[in-house]
């Protein structure tokens, strides 16, 4: 039987394959779970994603599975509960983070109906479809997510740098970074 060829990130793993083969560059419109990448993402800053794989489950039970209305209302007590939880990276100024993100994010929905309506419009609501023939070709970030960083940072987002917007953009399919060798290439 012939073994599918994926980008070589996503084979240290059982939780990575299963995230790539499945998740990865898949494009996503379903703003719960745009949340929820964009708090993953800003958690991840200075980890490997691969901690963050593995306290996922973690993080949507002790973050309300990322409704963004009940963590904006966090007060001490969930967030001194939250930092003894070992299950999820406990920093500080990660989960103040999370709780501001949640705030934003809601304002944005206001504001345009939808977080999709607004995150999309950085690659004009239709992925970004690159062709990288290996791993040390695809950027850590690039203008677009420069720009998507600015304005985050300019609306009071916190832990989104150029970078985290890059991968995030990469993690909610608004590029297609899979190496044009990998079978998810062409699904994506």
């Amino acid at each position: 039987m012939k073994q599918k060829i994926r980008c070589s990130w996503a084979n240290q793993s059982e939780k990575e394959i299963k995230y790539h083969d499945e998740e990865w560059g898949k494009p996503i419109l379903d703003d719960r779970l745009l949340f929820e990448f964009l708090i993953l993402e800003g958690a991840q800053a200075g980890l490997s994603w691969s901690t963050i794989l593995k306290k996922r489950e973690n993080y949507r039970i002790a973050f309300d599975n990322f409704d963004a209305e009940k963590i904006s209302k966090y007060k001490q007590q969930k967030i001194d509960k939250l930092l003894n939880n070992k299950g999820i990276v406990r920093n500080k100024l990660k989960i103040n983070a999370t709780i501001t993100n949640a705030k934003l994010f809601l304002d944005v929905q206001k504001e345009y109906g939808s977080f999709s309506n607004y995150i999309w419009q950085f690659v004009n609501e239709k992925p970004i479809t690159n062709k990288w023939k290996n791993r040390d070709d695809v950027p850590t970030k690039t203008e677009v997510s420069d720009l998507m960083s600015k304005i985050l940072k300019k609306r009071g987002f916190k832990f989104i740098g150029s970078t985290i917007c890059y991968a995030y953009m990469q993690a909610v399919g608004m590029v297609n970074d899979h190496t044009i060798d990998c079978f998810r290439y062409k699904e994506c």
